[in-house]
Protein backbone atom coordinates (compact mmCIF):
# COMPACT_ATOMS: atom_id res chain seq x y z
CA UNK A 1 0.00 0.00 0.00
CA UNK A 2 3.02 2.35 0.98
CA UNK A 3 6.66 2.60 -0.19
CA UNK A 4 9.58 4.70 -0.72
CA UNK A 5 12.64 3.82 -2.52
CA UNK A 6 15.60 5.77 -1.37
CA UNK A 7 13.41 8.32 -0.62
CA UNK A 8 16.10 11.66 0.12
CA UNK A 9 14.75 15.30 0.93
CA UNK A 10 17.75 18.20 1.34
CA UNK A 11 17.78 22.05 1.92
CA UNK A 12 21.00 23.18 0.58
CA UNK A 13 23.76 21.60 3.41
CA UNK A 14 20.59 20.29 5.27
CA UNK A 15 19.82 16.16 4.77
CA UNK A 16 15.98 16.22 6.08
CA UNK A 17 15.54 12.74 4.70
CA UNK A 18 18.61 10.47 3.90
CA UNK A 19 17.31 7.70 1.62
CA UNK A 20 14.97 6.06 3.50
CA UNK A 21 13.47 3.09 2.12
CA UNK A 22 9.78 1.30 3.33
CA UNK A 23 7.47 -1.07 2.54
CA UNK A 24 4.05 -1.28 4.28
CA UNK A 25 1.44 -3.67 2.91
CA UNK A 26 -2.39 -3.25 2.31
CA UNK A 27 -4.16 -4.16 6.01
CA UNK A 28 -1.08 -3.36 8.29
CA UNK A 29 -0.76 -0.92 11.55
CA UNK A 30 3.01 0.25 11.74
CA UNK A 31 3.84 3.18 13.57
CA UNK A 32 6.82 5.56 12.95
CA UNK A 33 8.98 7.28 16.13
CA UNK A 34 11.76 9.81 16.13
CA UNK A 35 12.55 12.57 18.30
CA UNK A 36 11.72 16.20 16.57
CA UNK A 37 13.97 16.60 13.41
CA UNK A 38 14.36 12.62 13.14
CA UNK A 39 12.78 13.03 9.15
CA UNK A 40 8.86 11.85 10.40
CA UNK A 41 7.05 14.76 8.64
CA UNK A 42 9.33 15.47 6.00
CA UNK A 43 8.56 11.78 4.67
CA UNK A 44 4.73 12.28 4.92
CA UNK A 45 4.78 15.64 3.20
CA UNK A 46 6.63 13.42 0.65
CA UNK A 47 4.33 11.29 0.37
CA UNK A 48 1.19 13.36 0.16
CA UNK A 49 3.29 15.24 -2.85
CA UNK A 50 3.17 18.34 -0.82
CA UNK A 51 7.38 18.45 -1.75
CA UNK A 52 9.33 17.33 -4.24
CA UNK A 53 11.84 14.61 -2.90
CA UNK A 54 15.53 15.40 -4.44
CA UNK A 55 15.79 11.93 -5.40
CA UNK A 56 14.35 8.38 -4.71
CA UNK A 57 10.60 7.39 -5.61
CA UNK A 58 7.48 6.90 -2.74
CA UNK A 59 4.21 5.58 -4.03
CA UNK A 60 1.24 4.76 -2.50
CA UNK A 61 -1.21 1.97 -3.88
CA UNK A 62 1.36 1.82 -6.67
CA UNK A 63 0.86 5.30 -7.96
CA UNK A 64 3.65 7.61 -7.82
CA UNK A 65 2.84 10.05 -4.90
CA UNK A 66 4.55 12.80 -7.29
CA UNK A 67 2.96 12.66 -10.58
CA UNK A 68 -0.24 11.24 -9.28
CA UNK A 69 -0.69 12.94 -6.50
CA UNK A 70 -4.53 13.75 -6.92
CA UNK A 71 -5.19 10.26 -7.35
CA UNK A 72 -3.00 9.41 -4.15
CA UNK A 73 -5.25 11.69 -2.13
CA UNK A 74 -8.29 9.97 -3.24
CA UNK A 75 -7.06 6.91 -1.23
CA UNK A 76 -5.71 8.27 2.01
CA UNK A 77 -6.87 10.15 4.79
CA UNK A 78 -4.28 12.44 5.97
CA UNK A 79 -4.02 13.91 9.57
CA UNK A 80 -1.00 16.56 9.93
CA UNK A 81 0.99 17.03 13.23
CA UNK A 82 0.12 21.05 13.15
CA UNK A 83 -3.81 21.43 12.36
CA UNK A 84 -4.94 24.45 10.60
CA UNK A 85 -8.82 25.06 9.74
CA UNK A 86 -11.01 27.79 9.05
CA UNK A 87 -10.96 30.10 11.75
CA UNK A 88 -14.05 31.60 10.95
CA UNK A 89 -15.95 28.71 9.91
CA UNK A 90 -18.06 27.05 12.73
CA UNK A 91 -16.89 23.41 13.84
CA UNK A 92 -19.97 21.48 11.75
CA UNK A 93 -19.85 23.57 8.71
CA UNK A 94 -15.84 23.14 8.48
CA UNK A 95 -16.85 19.30 9.04
CA UNK A 96 -19.47 19.27 6.23
CA UNK A 97 -16.74 21.21 3.97
CA UNK A 98 -14.34 18.47 4.23
CA UNK A 99 -16.79 15.52 3.73
CA UNK A 100 -18.18 17.44 0.77
CA UNK A 101 -14.95 17.62 -1.06
CA UNK A 102 -13.07 14.25 -0.26
CA UNK A 103 -14.76 11.53 -2.17
CA UNK A 104 -14.95 8.98 0.44
CA UNK A 105 -16.46 11.63 2.92
CA UNK A 106 -19.52 11.63 4.55
CA UNK A 107 -21.18 14.00 6.37
CA UNK A 108 -23.45 11.61 8.60
CA UNK A 109 -19.92 9.73 9.62
CA UNK A 110 -18.44 12.82 10.12
CA UNK A 111 -20.81 14.26 12.75
CA UNK A 112 -21.01 10.45 13.98
CA UNK A 113 -17.17 10.80 14.75
CA UNK A 114 -17.53 13.95 16.23
CA UNK A 115 -19.97 13.06 18.30
CA UNK A 116 -17.93 10.07 19.60
CA UNK A 117 -15.17 12.37 20.16
CA UNK A 118 -17.43 14.94 22.30
CA UNK A 119 -16.89 17.95 20.23
CA UNK A 120 -18.95 21.28 20.48
CA UNK A 121 -19.98 21.59 16.55
CA UNK A 122 -21.27 24.66 17.45
CA UNK A 123 -18.04 26.76 18.30
CA UNK A 124 -16.14 29.17 15.60
CA UNK A 125 -12.89 27.24 15.18
CA UNK A 126 -10.89 30.67 15.87
CA UNK A 127 -12.79 30.15 19.34
CA UNK A 128 -11.53 26.67 19.93
CA UNK A 129 -8.98 25.58 22.10
CA UNK A 130 -5.93 23.64 20.70
CA UNK A 131 -7.69 20.71 22.85
CA UNK A 132 -11.04 21.39 20.59
CA UNK A 133 -9.01 22.03 17.20
CA UNK A 134 -7.43 18.73 17.62
CA UNK A 135 -10.64 16.56 18.05
CA UNK A 136 -12.12 18.42 15.08
CA UNK A 137 -8.89 17.23 12.54
CA UNK A 138 -9.52 13.76 13.95
CA UNK A 139 -13.25 13.45 13.22
CA UNK A 140 -12.57 15.00 9.90
CA UNK A 141 -10.00 12.71 8.98
CA UNK A 142 -11.22 9.14 11.10
CA UNK A 143 -14.76 9.98 8.85
CA UNK A 144 -13.06 9.54 5.80
CA UNK A 145 -13.55 6.18 4.67
CA UNK A 146 -10.07 5.62 2.35
CA UNK A 147 -8.19 2.52 2.68
CA UNK A 148 -4.90 4.37 4.04
CA UNK A 149 -4.62 6.47 6.96
CA UNK A 150 -1.97 8.55 7.95
CA UNK A 151 -1.89 10.03 11.33
CA UNK A 152 0.84 12.80 12.58
CA UNK A 153 0.63 12.49 16.14
CA UNK A 154 -2.98 12.17 16.17
CA UNK A 155 -3.35 12.79 20.45
CA UNK A 156 -1.36 15.84 20.87
CA UNK A 157 -3.46 18.11 23.45
CA UNK A 158 -5.94 15.59 23.94
CA UNK A 159 -7.10 14.51 28.06
CA UNK A 160 -6.50 10.82 28.62
CA UNK A 161 -10.25 9.91 27.55
CA UNK A 162 -10.18 10.78 24.46
CA UNK A 163 -6.82 9.52 23.66
CA UNK A 164 -8.68 6.47 25.20
CA UNK A 165 -11.23 7.01 22.24
CA UNK A 166 -9.02 7.61 19.48
CA UNK A 167 -6.57 4.68 20.08
CA UNK A 168 -10.20 2.40 20.14
CA UNK A 169 -10.80 4.08 16.79
CA UNK A 170 -7.83 3.67 15.12
CA UNK A 171 -8.05 0.19 16.14
CA UNK A 172 -11.26 -0.40 14.76
CA UNK A 173 -10.22 0.95 11.35
CA UNK A 174 -7.36 -1.36 11.38
CA UNK A 175 -9.52 -3.99 12.07
CA UNK A 176 -11.91 -3.50 9.44
CA UNK A 177 -8.50 -3.85 6.98
CA UNK A 178 -7.15 -0.47 6.80
CA UNK A 179 -3.92 0.40 6.50
CA UNK A 180 -3.05 2.81 9.56
CA UNK A 181 0.10 4.56 9.66
CA UNK A 182 1.04 6.53 12.81
CA UNK A 183 3.40 9.05 14.06
CA UNK A 184 3.20 9.12 18.01
CA UNK A 185 5.60 10.20 20.93
CA UNK A 186 3.80 8.27 23.09
CA UNK A 187 4.89 4.58 23.07
CA UNK A 188 2.30 3.07 24.55
CA UNK A 189 -0.33 3.95 21.86
CA UNK A 190 2.29 2.38 19.41
CA UNK A 191 2.22 -0.68 21.54
CA UNK A 192 -1.63 -0.83 21.65
CA UNK A 193 -2.00 -0.46 18.25
CA UNK A 194 0.64 -1.33 16.05
CA UNK A 195 1.80 -4.48 14.52
CA UNK A 196 5.29 -3.18 14.08
CA UNK A 197 7.30 -0.37 14.67
CA UNK A 198 9.73 1.98 12.72
CA UNK A 199 12.43 4.15 14.01
CA UNK A 200 13.64 7.21 12.54
CA UNK A 201 17.10 9.10 13.90
CA UNK A 202 18.28 11.82 11.95
CA UNK A 203 16.66 11.40 8.56
CA UNK A 204 17.06 7.74 8.52
CA UNK A 205 15.79 4.76 9.52
CA UNK A 206 17.69 2.92 12.25
CA UNK A 207 15.54 0.17 13.27
CA UNK A 208 12.67 -1.85 12.16
CA UNK A 209 10.36 -3.66 14.78
CA UNK A 210 7.94 -6.26 14.76
CA UNK A 211 5.69 -6.00 17.85
CA UNK A 212 4.38 -9.34 18.16
CA UNK A 213 8.32 -10.55 18.57
CA UNK A 214 9.02 -8.01 20.97
CA UNK A 215 6.54 -9.38 23.11
CA UNK A 216 8.44 -12.57 23.27
CA UNK A 217 10.99 -10.75 24.46
CA UNK A 218 12.09 -9.82 28.64
CA UNK A 219 14.20 -8.29 30.89
CA UNK A 220 15.54 -9.72 34.41
CA UNK A 221 16.90 -7.46 36.53
CA UNK A 222 18.43 -8.27 39.90
CA UNK A 223 20.88 -7.78 42.59
CA UNK A 224 24.14 -9.84 42.80
CA UNK A 225 25.38 -11.45 45.55
CA UNK A 226 28.24 -13.06 43.58
CA UNK A 227 29.25 -13.50 39.89
CA UNK A 228 26.58 -14.68 37.52
CA UNK A 229 27.53 -17.67 36.52
CA UNK A 230 28.32 -18.60 32.59
CA UNK A 231 24.99 -19.38 30.89
CA UNK A 232 24.71 -23.10 30.38
CA UNK A 233 25.28 -24.34 26.56
CA UNK A 234 21.47 -25.23 26.30
CA UNK A 235 20.26 -21.82 26.56
CA UNK A 236 22.48 -19.43 24.64
CA UNK A 237 19.86 -18.84 21.78
CA UNK A 238 17.07 -18.11 24.45
CA UNK A 239 19.37 -15.83 26.51
CA UNK A 240 20.78 -12.82 23.88
CA UNK A 241 22.56 -10.63 26.22
CA UNK A 242 23.72 -10.48 29.70
CA UNK A 243 25.16 -7.80 31.71
CA UNK A 244 26.51 -7.22 35.20
CA UNK A 245 28.23 -5.15 37.82
CA UNK A 246 29.46 -5.55 40.84
CA UNK A 247 25.80 -4.72 42.61
CA UNK A 248 23.21 -5.48 39.78
CA UNK A 249 23.00 -7.57 36.61
CA UNK A 250 20.29 -7.69 33.78
CA UNK A 251 19.18 -10.43 31.15
CA UNK A 252 17.81 -10.29 27.99
CA UNK A 253 15.74 -13.09 26.67
CA UNK A 254 14.02 -13.74 23.31
CA UNK A 255 11.23 -16.44 23.55
CA UNK A 256 9.67 -18.79 26.30
CA UNK A 257 11.03 -19.07 29.19
CA UNK A 258 10.01 -21.91 31.13
CA UNK A 259 13.43 -23.64 30.03
CA UNK A 260 15.58 -21.23 31.78
CA UNK A 261 13.62 -20.80 34.85
CA UNK A 262 15.31 -23.59 36.77
CA UNK A 263 18.55 -21.88 35.98
CA UNK A 264 17.41 -17.91 37.03
CA UNK A 265 16.03 -19.52 40.01
CA UNK A 266 19.66 -21.09 41.05
CA UNK A 267 21.22 -17.24 40.29
CA UNK A 268 23.26 -15.73 43.41
CA UNK A 269 20.26 -12.76 43.45
CA UNK A 270 18.23 -11.02 45.18
CA UNK A 271 15.46 -8.83 44.19
CA UNK A 272 14.81 -10.11 40.80
CA UNK A 273 12.21 -8.59 38.83
CA UNK A 274 11.10 -9.85 35.12
CA UNK A 275 9.36 -7.78 32.68
CA UNK A 276 8.63 -7.30 29.12
CA UNK A 277 11.21 -6.01 27.12
CA UNK A 278 8.95 -2.94 25.77
CA UNK A 279 9.21 -0.70 23.03
CA UNK A 280 10.49 2.58 25.47
CA UNK A 281 14.39 0.26 26.22
CA UNK A 282 13.96 -0.52 22.12
CA UNK A 283 13.58 3.34 21.61
CA UNK A 284 16.55 4.42 24.11
CA UNK A 285 19.14 2.06 22.92
CA UNK A 286 18.63 4.43 19.32
CA UNK A 287 18.37 7.72 20.67
CA UNK A 288 20.26 7.99 24.34
CA UNK A 289 23.38 7.20 25.78
CA UNK A 290 23.15 4.09 27.54
CA UNK A 291 26.37 3.33 30.24
CA UNK A 292 28.40 0.65 29.41
CA UNK A 293 28.18 -2.61 30.92
CA UNK A 294 30.42 -5.82 31.70
CA UNK A 295 29.49 -8.30 29.63
CA UNK A 296 29.00 -11.94 31.63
Amino acid sequence: MLETNRLTKRYGDFLALDGVTLHVPAGQCCGVLGPNGAGKTTMFRLLLGFLRPTSGVATIDGMDCQTRSLDVHRRLSYLPGDVRLFGEMRGREVLRFFADVHPCGSRVRAEETAQRLDLDLKRRVAFMSTGMRQKLGLAIALSIDAPLLIFDEPTTSLDPNVRHEVVQMLSDAHRQGKTVVICSHVLSEIEDICQRAVIMRQGRIVHDQDLHAMRRRHVIRGALTQPLPQVPHDLTSLIVDVRQTPESFQIETDGDLQPALFWLANLPATQIQISQLGLRAIYNRYHFEQPEAVLA
